[in-house]
């Protein structure tokens, strides 16, 4: 993916789906980002949920200019080719972090839609992203959506003005859903915000029941950062891990 540099416009991303409101003033933003070997298209189920959900949103789904490693159909942010090295993965991520944010600010001015009624998410590798992008520049989004995500590492701290909801399958073998629950108890001890659902026996897909999650979450999560500023007070956990058959 094209990088850019603070002094730099954000890179120009192709833009398959923009869905706005019918009618209204837009009231959120909502940007998914696509998995590896994959086109914006393949996350046509869950914007079209969310859409119908939440119809004052604006739904953007970007596709990578980047076309997928030896040959395959769809695109991809980064190369899967070398992850072995935890260091280089780590690296890939950060690059792809470094244009995505200029990006996303660049909606939300264009949009007018601040920063708290954001959210980003995407699945696998776009869920990877999401997470990163949430974690390195707090403040950019107030929710991340992960499907079949993980961090490639732990933070060192986690976000004050992002809630991080993550939804797993059980049998996912690309990331274990090991790593999404070990994320959320980090995240819980250091008194972020997160919440994980597991769908039993799915695996490393975009499942119906994790979309019907999401819009749980969105519909009925109160923020961390709205108790603190209702209570003046930090509730002893992190969220939740709520299972779905």
């Amino acid at each position: 993916m094209p990088t850019a540099s603070p002094d730099q416009p954000p890179p120009q991303l192709p833009l398959p789906i923009e869905w706005r409101p019918a009618a209204g003033r837009p009231e959120q933003l909502i940007v998914l980002l696509h998995g590896w070997a994959q086109e914006a298209s393949a996350l046509e189920p869950l914007a079209m949920a969310l859409r119908e959900r939440f119809p004052q949103a604006v739904v953007l789904v970007p596709e990578s200019p980047i076309a997928a490693d030896g040959g395959r159909r769809g695109r991809q942010w980064y190369s899967i080719e070398g992850l072995e090295s935890q260091a280089v993965w780590r690296d890939r991520v950060a690059a792809c972090v470094a244009a995505l944010a200029p990006w996303l600010r660049a909606q939300q001015q264009r949009l007018d839609i601040g920063p708290a009624a954001t959210a980003i998410g995407g699945f696998s590798q776009g869920g990877v992203l999401a997470l990163h992008t949430a974690v390195q520049h707090d403040g950019i989004a107030g929710r991340v959506l992960a499907f079949g995500a993980r961090m490639v590492e732990p933070p060192p701290e986690p976000p004050r003005h992002a809630t991080l909801h993550l939804f797993h399958g059980s049998a996912d073998r690309i990331f274990g859903v090991e790593h999404p629950r070990a994320l959320l108890e980090q995240l819980a001890a250091g008194q972020g915000d997160a919440t994980l659902d597991v769908a039993e026996g799915v695996g490393h897909v975009l499942h119906p029941a994790l979309i019907d999650c999401a819009l749980h979450r969105l519909s009925s999560h109160i923020p961390l950062r709205t108790w603190r500023e209702a209570l003046g007070a930090l509730p002893p956990s992190a969220g939740g891990d709520r299972r779905s058959g």
